[in-house]
This record gives C-alpha cells, structure tokens and sequence, in this order.
C-alpha cells in the first residue's frame, strides 16, 4: 500500500512545526452502534480514549458526523460518518521521561519495532503513572512528546509480551494508523490455551465492555466487529499450543475470543479457567507462571516511507517455553 491510499482514511497531517498540528481519524457508524447517541458510538468506536475526553473534543468542535457539527446527544445510524481530530498528545509534558531498558529489534528514522516484556504498562493511566513504556520512549526520544500517543500506534496488555510499532514521525504516525484502519498489518501471537483444540478456524465475533465487570471485554451483541484466525502448532495432553492471527485488533481480543471458545489462555488471571484436574507441579506451574501465555512474536506492515514490507519476528519468550516444556508431561488428577 502506497502513501497515496492512505488519503481515502486519514487527511492532510500538518507539519510538527505546526502548534496544532492533529491526526484526523474516520470511523463509519456500524449497525451495532445505530441508534446511539454519539457520545456513546464514540466510546465504543475510540476506546484507546476516555469517555470525558472524547465529550471534551465534541464540546470544543473537533468531531463532526456526516461533515457537520454535532452534538453528544446526537443520534447516529448506520453508514454514517464519524471524524475525530485527534490533538497532539500535550499531557505527554506531564509525563515524566524516564530511563529504561527498551529492546528495540528494528530501527530507522521513520519508525522502531521494540520488544515489549510482559509486565511492562503500555500508556500511563490509574494508578500507573510511572514506568510505562510512554515514559520510557519520552525519555529516549523526547521528540515524541509532538506524536500523538509519543507515537504508540497499538497496544499490548501490560502481561502479554512480543512486538510493537512505534511511529517517529508524524507522517509515519498517520500511515501506520492507515494501515491499521486498513487491516493491513500483520500480528501474529503465539498463544497457549486450555484444552485440546482439534482444528484450525476462525473466530468472528463482536467484543465490548462486560455489561456487569466494566473492567473486562466479552463477545456482546453490540460489540465491535472482532475478528481472530488461529491454527493449531502443537497439542500438549491438556492443553494446545496455537498461533493466533489478528484481523481486527480489539482490547483482549485474543484473550475473549479463546475464552468464547472454551479454550482459555493457559495462566490468564482474568479470562482462564481452573486447572484443579492436573498434576501438582503442573499447577504450581500455571500460578507460578503469573500471566497469560500469550506472546506477538510477528509484525509485518508497509514501511511508511519506502512502501517496501517490512516484517519483524522473535523468538519465545524463554518462560513461556519454559511452561510449555513442563506441560508436555503433565498429568491429570
């Protein structure tokens, strides 16, 4: 994909020289969301952003639906058009710029592609105010206080480990978020589940908010679109390694779509299940393991500025292969 095919799903992107330079994001109004008020579409469209955030940027004039101005109370249908300038992160000021560690794997002007470890925090939030891989970059890079996010483009959970894309400009920024929109980055995860799965497929199926524990994602009806393909590697006697593409790449996509299945993570302490019927040291294992087994060990996309394909992979990680390892001979009770 050229630069040039990017035009149709993200705008002229202003110059960092420009104060309010901002990222113009484009949503269509699916069906699910048809009949909500845009405040809410928003929500479920945007949810790398807060809800008073995003009811600050309708209040202040940056959305407009269909072209025009439009208020949080606004209905919306389907096929309609959402636009949202999205302004250059200027909290990043507050946030402070520490040193750390990071693996970057690939490098260049335009971009990087790290390797994020599990327990790592992608974004400050609650409670998380420090030691994220935001405050990291910032110290590294200051230059990326100008990028919205500091040029984070995606996310993974703070305890999923593996690949992640880091935009260095604003041109790369916006060309990458294009590719994202257009499906057309490539994410490939190595996930261990519960269970023997017998076959390769696909998992379609929309992933919200729980409608009781806020905190967590499910397959809801009026979801976002979500999208998983996954192929069996390995089957271990109580449980089967996979590898997980993403379509789509909504929050714990992965997680909620294996859980759906009846195939939860291996260790997840939020979407897994019991392992009470397997050995002893196998489920000492599991608890000591302390995090989902899921690991992004493959990037591709098109590089912003060259337009030639670039793809990133790494190996396991080691306690995972380590999990992995143990499994092989576990027993059951």
């Amino acid at each position: 994909m050229s630069t040039r095919d990017y035009s149709s799903l993200v705008e002229q992107i202003p110059s960092l020289e420009e104060e309010d330079s901002a990222l113009l994001q484009r949503q269509k109004i699916p069906l699910a969301l048809a009949g909500l008020r845009l405040d809410q579409a928003l929500v479920a469209l945007f949810d790398s952003f807060s809800r008073s955030r995003l009811q600050h940027w309708i209040k202040s004039g940056q959305v407009r639906l269909n072209g025009q101005l439009a208020h949080a109370k606004t209905t919306v249908w389907n096929e309609d058009w959402v636009e949202v300038q999205v302004p250059p992160e200027h909290e990043a000021t507050a946030v402070a710029a520490q040193p750390m560690a990071l693996r970057w794997v690939y490098q260049d002007d335009v971009l990087g592609v790290l390797h994020k470890p599990a327990g790592l925090i992608v974004h400050p939030g609650n409670g998380h105010a420090s030691g994220t891989l935001q405050n990291g970059l910032l110290y590294e890079l200051p230059h990326l206080a100008a990028l919205p996010r500091c040029g984070i483009v995606h996310r993974l959970d703070k305890d999923t480990s593996g690949l992640m894309v880091v935009a260095r400009t604003l041109g790369a920024h916006a060309a990458l978020v294009a590719q994202l929109q257009a499906r057309s980055v490539h994410r490939h995860y190595w996930a261990l589940v519960q269970g023997r799965v017998l076959q390769d497929g696909t998992v379609e199926a929309p992933v919200g908010r729980h409608p009781i524990q806020r905190t967590r994602m499910a397959v809801v009806s009026g979801g976002r679109r979500a999208v998983t393909h996954y192929r069996v590697l390995e089957r271990l006697p109580h449980h089967t390694l996979l590898e997980c593409r993403l379509e789509t790449g909504r929050t714990h996509q992965i997680r909620v779509h294996m859980q759906h299945l009846g195939f939860p993570l291996a260790a997840d302490p939020v979407y897994g299940g019991r392992a009470n019927a397997l050995d002893v040291g196998s489920q000492q294992a599991l608890l000591q393991f302390g995090r989902q087994a899921l690991h992004a060990f493959h990037l591709g996309l098109v590089h912003p500025e060259t337009n030639a394909p670039l793809q990133v992979e790494i190996p396991m990680e080691p306690d995972m292969e380590q999990l992995i390892a143990l499994l092989r001979h576990a027993q059951a009770r």
